[in-house]
């Protein structure tokens, strides 16, 4: 019997070293070989060693960037290069769905789309970046086959503006490890010895940075670590100036050694989560999976993905206050009530199933 040839469309690429939808691009040709004729568009500005496969899909080059402006005509050149193979187009983001409506017209391949978070309300984008993406986002519904929403919220949204039923398709989380610090570890960063918050994110204003580190630098009775890319904008520089000073707060930059990273997240004291834009956040579900206790700040996407059972905050005093309240009994309960909700709905053999189901 013939494979349906299906495109994955608006990733960095494979092998996943960057975020969330490359891991989803990851996961889903691991789990999805057999099932489909599967490839993956990858950016060759990201890829020094150009394999041709990965994990039994084709690798398909395009010579630009899958961020920042760039993601636009990247997306729009692998959506028009997949039309003229592939039964379906799986799009990962709604940057190159400007071109469907003339997809529409030349072409009968069925269009998957998740359209990710909200992208146009994050505060890094002014006004015409803005619209470009709103205005993105709408066609990509109008005109998507299926559209995928990765949170609840998201489907509620898609319905009240779009009048439209999306699918409801969240992350895996499965991937990580708990791992143990070592001593080469604990060498390099001894503040790991003592209880420790911590938080991994990339570093823009929407993650309520400033606000959790104003609350960590007046409760000085636990440590933050806190890894990001703070070289990369005007706003990351000056968040590390400012509270580098503090000997309670630790400002890592990014390690990608997923091992160390991994020995570092496992073992905190508590799990910081300040997304409020987007979703269901990646590093959310796997903080969840690893069984770790988590304070989040009390958006409803935040409130969905953890069904309810993390600690939740509003600004600087909400979160003081919590964190004067620890309680490690409380702490372990709510750990294994997190876990409990990943092992239920964040594995990856979970989302590949509903994802097959919307591609055959």
């Amino acid at each position: 019997m013939k494979l349906k040839k299906i495109a994955i469309i608006g990733t960095v690429g494979l092998p996943a070293k960057y975020g969330g939808f490359e891991t989803l691009a990851e996961y889903l040709t691991k789990q999805l070989a057999t099932d489909f004729e599967l490839s993956v568009f990858c950016s060759s500005k990201s890829y020094k060693n150009k394999q041709k496969t990965h994990n039994g899909a084709q690798l398909k080059y395009i010579p630009l960037q899958a961020n920042g402006v760039q993601s636009i005509p990247y997306d729009i050149i692998s959506i028009f290069k997949a039309m003229f193979y592939a039964d379906v187009l799986l799009i990962l983001g709604v940057s190159g769905c400007i071109i469907l409506p003339f997809v529409h017209l030349f072409s009968r391949k069925k269009i998957v789309v998740n359209i990710d978070g909200l992208e146009w309300k994050r505060a890094k984008w002014g006004k015409y970046a803005k619209w470009f993406l709103k205005f993105s986002e709408k066609l990509a519904v109008k005109y998507a086959h299926t559209v995928v929403s990765d949170n609840k919220v998201i489907k509620e949204y898609v319905l009240k503006h779009y009048h439209i039923k999306s699918h409801l398709i969240a992350y895996g989380a499965d991937h990580c490890k708990h791992e143990k610090l070592s001593k080469e570890v604990l060498l390099k960063f001894p503040f790991l010895a003592k209880n420790y918050a911590f938080k991994v994110c990339r570093i823009e204003p929407e993650n309520n940075l400033e606000m959790i580190l104003e609350a960590f630098s007046v409760f000085t009775e636990l440590n933050i670590v806190l890894i990001g890319n703070w070289g990369n904008s005007t706003f990351g520089r000056r968040m590390k100036e400012k509270f580098t000073p503090f000997k309670n707060i630790h400002l890592l930059d990014p390690i990608y050694n997923q091992n160390i990273l991994n020995q570092i997240r496992s073992n905190c004291y508590v799990y910081i989560h300040g997304h409020s834009a987007g979703g269901t956040n990646p590093s959310l579900v796997e903080a969840m999976y690893l069984q770790l206790p988590i304070l989040a700040y009390g958006v409803q996407y935040n409130k969905e993905t953890t069904q309810y059972k993390a600690v939740y905050f509003q600004d600087k005093q909400e979160l003081i206050q919590v964190l004067s309240t620890l309680n490690t009994t409380e702490l372990t309960v709510m750990a294994k009530n997190l876990k409990e909700v990943a092992l239920n709905r964040y594995t990856w053999s979970i989302v590949a199933k509903q994802y097959a189901l919307l591609l055959r």
